[in-house]
């Protein structure tokens, strides 16, 4: 007789336990589907595990970073009458002067400040807008004196000055000055630009005027210049207010300092006189000073001033400083993994991860059926290939990262800038997106998010190297500035990909040509009221340079198919003149260039962009003489160079145009040692990439010093822009150069490729749409990439003193965010839309029983 088992009593299942096997099983399926998607996509795994690897060797400089502390609020407390000189140390406000401004509490007049800076101003932002110290707006009866000279203001608007001296009656309208009712000529050593812009705002009315100031000193009148005798050029200046507030487009006279000197501008007004150097202003109504590029919001009580920094605030290794005892500081630690800002976003950011994981599942599930329905010969392949259910997905994550990208843009522009490890993880988000998104990974796409991590990487470890809270601020835009761009670029994607017909022509062309619209309003806004650093914090430029490539691939795509078309003769002359039409936004960035920016990189990308346009239009029309004049022109510019490298100062100084604006930067360029000032920039970057060697300041490539001090670097003047690749070199060495030019070539390779594949296809096309769209796209990328390789050549030129400084970012590695906003991630859209398309189009050729 056989034993009967016995059975166990089955333990009670507890809630607890269930949760956390569902959680495993989420987690397995999540690693399943990745396994999956690896085994099958190996170059989607190779970038993912790179793209893994950078992203953690951001959250461990995160980690790394040592604790640091900053004053949360500065207090003064004076007794009625008592007063007190603050400056860089007191107020943590590292481009202050040591003693920068001087604050007294009268015993009527409550709080008043007086600014002690002769190179620096103090502003005052109130109720009534913005006031810099050391300016006013001019009455009609008042006089005011620079030097010994005198003036009689006669009458006086917002607009218009009108004043007199030794019976010369002069008159100034905030762009030109008038000598007894003329122009004055311009001067001896203007250049080119200047001549324009005087030009311009002469003959256009005055709401089309370009703003300049008119400078009162030195011996000569000519254009703008008032000249004074025995008074240094620029010592007083009537120009246009360039505030935000009601005193935008006023016209004020302001105390200047010329080389630091400081020469008395007095205002004149009845029997009471003001010297505009020792001007002191009450601090009633006012609610924030900016001092030295640092902001500090004001609160006033009877015996006490309470300043809060709110940016450019000072770092310190211990919470411990030495103080006047009139000044007593609230200490605050640096929060690099949370903030009360960061609270919103995290929810958000753990609905796009959740989103991401389920899309990678499904993707997976969805790549494994297809090829069992493939290998049974199964009826499914007349199915989607991306079902509803996993399209909806992609919408509702893509959707949700574009929101988490604009409330943190939103919430850096209201002063409450969202922790670093939220900025990490919301790029993460987006580039981990941008590789999930429906469509065959390109090479152009994989090594673009290379460069963008490591982009992100270098600004990173740039912004916890620095003793300065505001610098960490780079990175953090350009996190929301990414995951903006790759939101909008990922709706772009999957609304091409739903969209299997192309656009009729003309809704094509009616969308271009509001794009150029759009760029030349943005560029018109720059030089009425903007300066080469953009307007209203962006630049249009960026935008225009993507126009003007776009709306040039359209021409001369048709031109190049202008026998497939319609053949009536009336067709041809309009046709000629959309062939023209990329003319106007040439001419526009080139009239920029000439005369908003000071600089020559804007010529020099447009030759650049150009020679490539011309090449590849003679390559893919076959004509042999129209792509060898930019191979030509190429090696003469390498010739030129070489040339201009061997020549010496001494000879470059008898140089035409001597003297002039460019032919000073060729001198410093040449001897930099011979310009110390002006050379600085250049200097310090040769400097730095020489401690860097091969293998980084610290002798492993960067990775042991990830989070800490950043040492000399940072004194380069705008190192976080034009001058990154000093301290990508300096922090990386050589060899993590060459690692990053590897992947900078692998991307224009990439771009170069695809172009060349949608050449490929169009010529091949039947149908005049197609054949137009495959050279539309070749066009448009080969003209992003001649673009993008002159942004690279002129960065990499300048930082290694190839050629003279010129203000260009680099690509993916510089804190532009108009430049990765406006004209990268567009680019990078195109491109994976673009290769989409060529993908849909070969399943089409494959199948010779379907129609496509």
């Amino acid at each position: 007789m056989m034993a009967t088992p016995l059975r166990a009593t089955p333990r009670p299942f507890k809630p607890t336990q269930r949760r956390g096997k569902a959680l495993a099983g989420a987690l397995s399926g999540v690693l399943a589907g990745a396994s999956r998607l690896a085994r099958r996509h190996a170059a989607l795994a190779a970038t993912g595990s790179l793209l893994l690897l950078l992203c953690s060797l951001q959250a461990w400089a995160l980690w790394r970073a040592p604790p640091a502390w900053y004053p949360a609020a500065v207090t003064v407390r004076l007794a009625p009458g008592e007063s007190i000189t603050l400056g860089q140390r007191e107020l943590a406000a590292p481009q202050a002067d040591k003693a920068h401004l001087t604050l007294r509490r009268g015993p009527r007049d409550g709080w008043t400040l007086r600014n002690l800076s002769a190179a620096k101003q103090v502003v005052l932002q109130g109720e009534a807008g913005e006031q810099r110290m050391g300016s006013v707006a001019l009455r009609g009866g008042q006089r005011f004196q620079v030097g010994h000279h005198r003036f009689d203001v006669l009458s006086a608007s917002a607009s218009e000055v009108a004043f007199n001296r030794d019976g010369v009656q002069w008159r100034y309208d905030g762009a030109v000055l008038y000598r007894d009712g003329r122009a004055q000529s311009p001067c001896a050593d203007a250049h080119l630009a200047a001549r324009a812009l005087a030009l311009w705002n002469r003959w256009l009315p005055r709401p089309l005027s370009i703003a300049r100031p008119l400078s009162f000193g030195g011996n000569v009148h000519c254009d703008n210049r008032l000249g004074l005798e025995d008074i240094t050029p620029g010592t007083a200046l009537l120009a246009r207010a360039g505030s935000d507030g009601p005193l935008r487009g006023q016209l004020q006279l302001s105390a200047a300092s010329p080389d630091g000197e400081r020469g008395a501008v007095l205002l004149l007004d009845g029997a009471r006189q003001t010297d505009l150097r020792q001007q002191e202003l009450p601090l009633a109504g006012v609610h924030a000073i900016i001092v030295g590029h640092s902001r500090l919001l004001l609160t006033q009580r009877n015996d006490q001033l309470s300043m809060q920094p709110g940016r450019r605030v000072t770092l310190f290794n211990v919470a411990e400083l030495k103080l006047p005892t009139q000044v007593d500081w609230q200490w605050r630690q640096r929060a690099l993994w949370h903030n009360p800002a960061s609270s919103a976003l995290w929810a958000g950011l753990a609905l796009c991860l959740v989103l991401l994981a389920a899309a990678v599942v499904m993707a997976a599930r969805e790549t494994t059926t297809a090829k069992l329905a493939a290998s049974t010969q199964h009826a499914a392949i007349h199915a989607r290939p991306w079902p509803i259910w996993l399209n909806r997905l992609n919408w509702l994550g893509t959707v949700v990262l574009l929101l988490c990208g604009l409330s943190a843009l939103l919430l850096q522009r209201a002063g409450s800038t969202p922790s670093a490890a939220c900025s990490l993880l919301l790029a993460a988000c987006a580039l981990f997106w941008w590789l999930a998104l429906p469509g065959r990974l390109t090479l152009a796409n994989a090594a673009a998010v290379i460069l963008l991590a490591a982009g992100l990487l270098s600004q990173l470890d740039l912004g916890l190297g620095a003793n300065d809270v505001s610098w960490l601020r780079y990175h953090q835009k350009s996190c929301a500035l990414l995951a903006v761009g790759a939101g909008l670029g990922g709706v772009w994607r999957l609304w091409a990909a739903q969209r299997a017909a192309l656009l009729p022509q003309r809704a094509t062309e009616w969308i271009l040509a509001t794009f150029a619209a759009v760029a030349l309003a943005g560029l018109a806004a720059e030089v009425l009221w903007g300066d080469e650093t953009g307007v209203f914090d962006l630049q249009p430029v960026e935008l225009a340079k993507l126009a003007l490539t776009c709306l040039t691939a359209h021409c001369l795509a048709l031109r190049l198919g202008w026998q497939s078309g319609p053949r009536r003769l009336a067709e041809h002359g309009a046709r000629w003149l959309r062939l023209i039409a990329p003319a106007l936004l040439f001419l526009a960035l080139l009239g920029l260039a000439l005369v908003q920016v000071d600089d020559y990189s804007p010529l020099i990308l447009l030759l650049v962009w150009s020679m490539a346009m011309m090449l590849a239009y003679g390559l893919a029309g076959g004509n042999r003489l129209l792509a060898a004049l930019p191979l030509a022109a190429m090696l003469l510019a390498v010739a030129a160079i070489v040339w201009l490298r061997l020549a010496d100062a001494d000879s470059a100084a008898h140089w035409p145009q001597n003297g002039g604006f460019y032919a000073d930067r060729f001198q410093v360029w040449l001897a930099p040692a011979r310009h110390p000032h002006t050379g600085q920039q250049l200097l310090l970057g040769a400097r730095a990439i020489a401690e860097g060697g091969w293998w980084g300041g610290d002798g492993l490539l960067g990775l042991r010093s990830l989070g800490q001090g950043a040492g000399a670097a940072l004194r380069i003047p705008a190192v976080q822009d034009d001058f990154a690749p000093a301290f990508f070199l300096n922090r990386h060495g050589l060899l993590g150069a060459l690692l990053l030019w590897t992947v900078q070539a692998a991307l224009l390779a990439g771009l170069l490729w695809g172009a060349a594949r949608n050449h490929a296809a169009g010529a091949v096309s039947r149908d005049f749409r197609q054949a137009w769209a495959g050279r539309f796209r070749y066009f448009t990328l080969c003209g992003g990439a001649a673009l993008l390789f002159g942004h690279l050549l002129l960065s990499w030129g300048t930082n290694l003193a190839i050629f003279p400084i010129m203000g260009q970012p680099m690509s993916f590695l510089s804190a532009g965010g108009s430049h990765l906003l406006f004209f990268l991630l567009p680019l990078l859209s195109f491109a994976a839309i673009s290769a989409q398309s060529l993908q849909e189009n070969e399943s089409c050729r494959s199948m010779s029983n379907m129609k496509c």
